[in-house]
């Protein structure tokens, strides 16, 4: 988690870009800011390397003062896209991308595989492209290297400035959909930088909308787009998108509504861990997935119990196949007719070839709509300003 408490910045000749700026990003999410030009998104962003240095305050990554980091290994450590790339020309792309790995004196030959493996990454073969040069490269092409550039030491955080602005329409969509697809894969912290609400809405967990170098609103983007917390708010969102917003609310996804995420368990684990592990973490029933995390079944604590004396028995032969799921973006009103006609409980939610999200359930559908509607006037956090 990065925390920004009571940050300041402002510079010598007075001009205050930052006003007791207080936020979180929540780990393994991407937090977007955004907000007209001058509002301090990109002074925020680069706090958080120390490229720039607050005036008061104190930011944590992990709940350490980045103060007391060395601020060159800070930045070896954390990941960074910018608007223009800023490939180097004369390097290859292999070169280009085994950057930092090489400040970070890693041997050849695991530089080398991580090369190969990141541009495989983003459907670039290594062959065919390891030894390009980036002119060579369409912009597109060159976005994707800058991506991967900042993934190759494998940072736990990663800093993007309105990466993709530069490039036409169809790329920067291409880029936006590799991005939120590695992100499903890696759950990296990720904090992006952009002036545009369309792509702040596709790709953020959460927006911290800012204006005048505070925060005016924060929240999920349906929060947002349902709640805007003031006419600021209203006019930067648009009146088409709020529009569009209230003819689109009967649609909200599964996505939206998935529970804590269920207690899960591979299918060679014997029936004696089983009960171990549901009464550890207090369920009576575990999903069964496999190594790739893909759903395969269920099992309930008395279907365990009806088998407990057949020693050497696994959960993969008492387990039940799973008959009932969704896929992600599936409509919740097709997911509830699902459940009603069935009489089930819960439902899984499964993403591409069954890879396991998460479970709907009754509780948690009825939590979601008592949270959007709770608050009908604003959005999760608002501060003056």
């Amino acid at each position: 988690m990065i925390r920004f408490t009571g940050v300041n910045k402002e510079y010598d000749d007075g001009h205050q870009v930052l006003k007791d700026l207080n936020l979180e990003v929540k780990e393994g999410e991407i937090t977007v800011l955004i907000g007209p030009s001058g509002c301090g998104k990109t002074t925020t962003m680069k706090l958080i390397n120390r490229l720039i240095e607050p005036s008061s305050g104190r930011i944590e990554i992990g709940g350490k003062d980045i103060a007391a980091f060395d601020p060159v290994a800070l930045r070896r450590k954390v990941g960074y896209v910018i608007q223009h790339i800023g490939l180097f020309p004369h390097m290859t792309i292999a070169q280009n991308v085994a950057v930092v790995p090489r400040l970070l004196r890693w041997d050849k030959s695991k530089t080398a595989a991580r090369v190969d493996e990141l541009l495989s990454m983003v459907g670039l073969e290594p062959k065919v492209y390891r030894n390009r040069y980036p002119s060579e490269l369409s912009g597109g092409q060159q976005q994707r290297i800058g991506v991967i550039r900042a993934l190759a030491a494998d940072p736990s955080i990663i800093l993007m400035d309105e990466p993709f602005s530069a490039l036409d329409p169809l790329s920067r969509e291409q880029l936006q959909d590799e991005l939120i697809r590695l992100q499903h894969e890696l759950k990296k912290t990720i904090v992006f930088v952009t002036h545009d609400m369309d792509e702040a809405i596709k790709l953020a967990d959460t927006i911290i909308l800012m204006n005048g170098g505070t925060i005016v609103q924060t929240g999920h983007p349906d929060r947002i787009l349902r709640h805007p917390a003031n006419d600021f708010v209203k006019n930067f969102i648009g009146k088409k998108r709020l529009q569009e917003e209230g003819r689109r609310r009967v649609f909200t996804t599964v996505d939206q509504v998935i529970a804590d995420q269920p207690v899960t368990a591979l299918p060679t684990r014997g029936l004696a861990e089983a009960v171990k592990m549901m009464e550890k973490k207090r369920v009576d029933t575990l999903l069964i997935v496999d190594p790739s995390n893909r759903l395969l079944g269920t099992v309930s604590i008395y279907r365990v119990l009806d088998h407990y004396g057949d020693e050497g028995k696994t959960l993969a032969d008492v387990m039940t196949p799973v008959r009932h799921a969704v896929k992600t973006n599936t409509p919740l009103s097709v997911a509830l007719n699902l459940m009603s006609e069935h009489q089930l409980s819960n439902l899984p939610v499964v993403r591409g070839e069954g890879e396991f999200v998460g479970l709907i359930t009754r509780g948690s559908v009825v939590s979601h709509l008592a949270d959007v509607y709770a608050n009908p006037e604003g959005g999760e956090e608002v501060h003056a300003g």
